[in-house]
């Protein structure tokens, strides 16, 4: 559950307030000029979070070799 929204220096002049909502159970959302540019969570919420972000992303016949020679080809930008 999403318990706040601050910013980068609010983070920073009150880092224990914030602290306290993450022990509580709440995410904090931290922003820099008006972005998202992390997040903090609950250490029982970080596994739910990264297969939440995952799902809809590996289904099928997934195969890691062909994915990974897939990303490299797009990140040196090789042709097939």
């Amino acid at each position: 559950m999403i318990g706040a929204t601050a910013t980068a220096t609010e983070i920073k002049n009150n880092f224990g307030r914030y602290l306290a909502m993450v022990m509580d159970g709440n995410e904090v959302i931290i922003t820099k000029n008006g972005n998202e540019v992390g997040r903090m969570v609950p250490r029982d919420m970080t596994v739910s979070y990264l297969t939440d972000s995952l799902t809809g992303i590996l289904h099928g016949s997934y195969d890691p070799d062909k994915a990974r020679e897939k990303g490299l080809k797009q990140k040196y930008e090789i042709a097939d």
